[in-house]
């Protein structure tokens, strides 16, 4: 065999091994615990190469023995060794941006939330003001993180519309932002330099709850936001749809009611003049400083009024828009929606039946997050992480590269 062959040969070895090490990591970060038997049919790999696997897992402090459960067995009734994420493992910081505060957590594999902070958006919404409070917000969420767990990546939820490129935030019209490098601000207040992603924060809501939510198997789903405007992240197939740009699922400006008000798009009659915060909130006369709380104020809430009723009809009929376009099995209501649902879904799903015609309404349900007001937080967290699960050589390579910066960023 040539040079040139025997090094192709050992390139493409190296690759499928790679590849093979971030599946089964995947496998081990959504499960939490699997044994090596359950590892071994769900890859369809030997058992000595799952070994291997398990032990360069274990070598690079991702993954570590547990004891077998039982669940699985292996040769003459023998339980079958366990394997778990590493209680001191990397971790990534995800950020849920709020028009009205800031949710940052230290966040390891497993989805495990080892420490949380927040604070108020302060400043006007002013993104370099609110870049200073995320970055101490992480400062503090890191102080006590294990000096051999490395920081792999920075996830940052936003609501607006981000540019899938580069993390652009073009608009977030309720923070009243356009064209803005929030990731970049952020690096720059951490005086850190260290892979950032930004998403929607509808788009990993839909994440989250398919990752280890309400939405575990489930492969084609519409997570429905409220978070004073209102989005949509859709999964279909199991994969989320972007859209060329990134901006798919604004779902708040389908066109609802033409002779309606006016909306901030400066477009007439959408979705979200009758089902958003502001809607909501003159329905139900709450005050102006608190429409940004508007889950809590719901959550609250006493005996549904008329309006409130009109309201839940509302969302049902634009609910039936999104099952009538897409086909899901599962509409996920997030934010708001979810204290507005328990208040009136007799209304909502009487809208929904309405209008959705009946082959996709007979095979949809609509559900709460199993994650809570979670979702978007560990959706960020999500995409944080990926580099680490599709290539944890090469991730934690990077990683360990900024443990003297993450130190720094402690003391910052």
């Amino acid at each position: 065999m040539s040079a040139q062959r025997r090094t192709g040969l050992g390139t493409n070895q190296e690759a499928v091994r790679r590849h093979n090490l971030g599946t089964l990591l995947r496998h081990v970060h959504a499960a939490g615990q699997l044994s090596r038997a359950e590892l071994t049919t769900l890859m369809g790999l030997n058992r000595s190469t799952i070994a291997g696997l398990v032990g360069e897992l274990e070598a690079l402090g991702v993954a570590e023995h547990a004891s077998p459960s039982g669940s699985a067995r292996q040769g003459a009734g023998r339980p079958s060794a366990g394997v778990r994420i590493a209680d001191a493992g990397p971790f990534v910081i995800a950020v849920d941006l709020g028009v009205d505060k800031a949710v940052v957590a230290r966040v390891g594999l497993g989805g495990r939330i080892h420490r949380r902070a927040q604070a108020p958006v302060v400043g006007g919404g002013e993104a370099w003001q609110v870049g200073a409070s995320v970055a101490s917000l992480i400062r503090t969420v890191v102080e006590d993180a294990p000096a051999a767990s490395p920081l792999v990546g920075i996830g940052i939820s936003v609501p607006g519309l981000v540019r899938r490129s580069d993390g652009l935030v073009r608009l977030a019209p309720n923070l009243e932002w356009h064209d803005v490098s929030f990731g970049g601000i952020v690096l720059a207040a951490l005086g850190l330099d260290v892979p950032v992603s930004l998403g929607n924060d509808a788009d990993l809501g839909a994440l989250a709850e398919h990752t280890r939510g309400a939405c575990v198997g489930v492969d084609d789903l519409i997570y429905v936001s409220g978070n004073v405007g209102v989005g949509a992240g859709v999964i279909i197939g199991g994969h989320l749809l972007r859209g060329y740009g990134g901006y798919a699922g604004e779902v708040g400006h389908l066109r609802f009611n033409p002779t309606g008000r006016p909306c901030h798009c400066g477009n007439r009659g959408c979705w979200e003049t009758e089902v958003g915060a502001h809607a909501i909130a003159e329905a139900i006369h709450c005050p102006p400083d608190r429409v940004a709380q508007l889950d809590e104020v719901l959550a609250d809430f006493g005996k549904p009024s008329p309006e409130l009723r009109t309201t839940g009809t509302a969302l049902g009929h634009g609910l039936a828009s999104i099952v009538n376009t897409f086909n899901p099995q599962t509409v996920v209501l997030g934010g708001y929606f979810t204290s507005l649902y328990q208040l009136v879904s007799t209304e909502v799903s009487r809208g929904l039946a309405d209008l959705a015609l009946p082959a996709p309404l007979e095979s949809v349900t609509l559900t709460l997050p199993g994650l809570g007001g979670d979702s978007p937080l560990l959706g960020a967290a999500e995409i944080a992480l990926e580099p680490l699960l599709v290539d944890p050589v090469a991730a934690l390579d990077a990683a360990l590269d900024d443990v003297h910066a993450r130190v720094a960023m402690k003391a910052g």
